[in-house]
């Protein structure tokens, strides 16, 4: 198979373009005349038909084309199911969303997939050839709807499932909005106070002559720490910077990163009770969708968005596999807290995993909600405390002396 590029008109006389895999040139053609397209220019991906079938040349589309985002994947998956339910078939949904959409990224997406299904491909496979869009998850889900023939309910239940994650991440991203703007406030306050302050009271120091207090030594010689090796500095936390997220951006790196965040003071909790809703919603999606329990761990480990629990996650489908129950293989892990063993224990039980686990979902968006409307408030003293030190040594390292020596002078005369 070699990927043809190719430019055309549908029946309404639309200028269509799009990529193919076929043997030849006419074979291209034949496929697009049988899809209602005249084919105008056909041929090779990378040949000069190809660069023609795009508007501006890779490296400016590149640069100003938004790429697809997750809202867009959920509005894909919310029409496709509105669609689905109405009996619309695949290929002309994919075609009617492809000319209603205003972003280039995602009519070329539609495009793309829409191609692959004309080639015999299977839904599943068509979305896998964009990963960064649709995750493994996405994938099986589609995979299940597939070869159960409930494609409608397996996309309402994914657009679901993407609404609820989009709208968690929101609001720990809004409540750490408030204690990341006065943390940077306070940084550019430091820096600007060792830069510009600081060395005016030097050379007012300078000029009495008088032996000053530790603190204000301290300050001055960081001040002009500071003033002379900024270069150095800045080099150094850039660096440091790119270091750490490179290691991060590794396995082991985002291994123990992702394990450090769980015992963070405040957010280490909120982010155990998010994971652990997540792997309870995903986990119950898998299994209502009919998923086989090993398959679905191991799809959801990697929906968990952390390492170190997705690891625990696939020691659980080891032990599955190995022929041991749900429950026993979640209290070896080590991550779970009790009320998650016990709704594990009762739905195998019960036979009703799925449900109980969905309930457990609930909770603990729940606990996340009213942990992350109380985050401010259980940040604030320690950012009160943080600037109140930054006042103390202040006082203590520039006004004290100066009160010193306005106190002798006043002695004297």
């Amino acid at each position: 198979m070699t990927a043809f590029a190719w430019k055309g008109r549908n029946q309404r006389g639309e200028l269509m373009t799009g990529v193919v895999d076929a043997t030849t040139d006419g074979a291209v053609a034949d496929q697009l005349f049988a899809n209602g397209i005249t084919p105008i220019e056909v041929g090779y991906a990378g040949s000069v038909v190809a660069e023609k079938a795009v508007d501006q040349p890779a490296w400016l589309k590149a640069l100003t084309e938004v790429p697809v985002k997750e809202l867009d994947a959920l509005m894909f998956s919310r029409q496709m199911y509105t669609l689905q339910r109405a009996g619309v078939p695949i290929l002309r949904a994919l075609a009617g969303l492809e000319s209603s959409t205003d972003k280039p990224a995602m009519r070329a997406l539609l495009a793309d997939v829409r191609s692959s299904l004309d080639q015999g491909k299977d839904m599943a496979t068509a979305l896998s050839r964009h990963p960064t869009v649709f995750g493994s998850f996405y994938i099986a889900m589609m995979q299940v709807g597939e070869m159960t023939g409930h494609m409608a309910e397996v996309f309402l239940r994914l657009a679901e499932h993407m609404e609820l994650e989009m709208d968690t991440r929101a609001r720990i991203k809004q409540a750490m909005r408030y204690p990341t703007m006065v943390l940077s406030a306070i940084g550019i306050a430091i820096v600007i106070i060792n830069v510009f302050v600081i060395p005016i009271f030097a050379k007012v120091f300078a000029g009495f002559h008088a032996e000053l207090p530790l603190m204000t030594k301290i300050l001055l010689g960081f001040s002009a720490f500071m003033v002379q090796s900024w270069p150095m500095l800045l080099a150094g936390f850039a660096a440091a910077f790119y270091g750490v997220k490179t290691y991060i951006a590794t396995t082991e790196g985002r291994y123990r990163w992702d394990r450090l965040k769980l015992k963070l003071p405040i957010m280490g909790p909120i982010i155990l009770k998010a994971t652990l809703s997540r792997f309870a919603r995903s986990f119950a999606l898998s299994s209502a969708s009919g998923v086989p329990i090993s398959q679905a761990l191991t799809v959801v480990a990697l929906t968990v968005d952390n390492a170190f629990i997705g690891s625990r996650i696939e020691l659980m489908r080891d032990g599955v596999e190995r022929g041991e129950s749900i429950t026993r293989c979640a209290v070896t892990t080590g991550v779970f807290t009790p009320i998650v063993l016990q709704m594990l224990a009762v739905g195998e039980e019960t036979g009703e995993l799925d449900s109980l686990l969905t309930e457990v979902a609930h909770m603990y968006e729940r606990e996340t909600d009213y942990a992350l409307k109380g985050l401010s408030a259980a940040i604030e003293p320690i950012l009160l405390t943080v600037v109140g030190g930054m006042v103390l040594v202040l006082a203590l390292g520039v006004f004290l002396p100066l009160w010193n020596l306005g106190q002798a002078a006043m002695g004297k005369g």
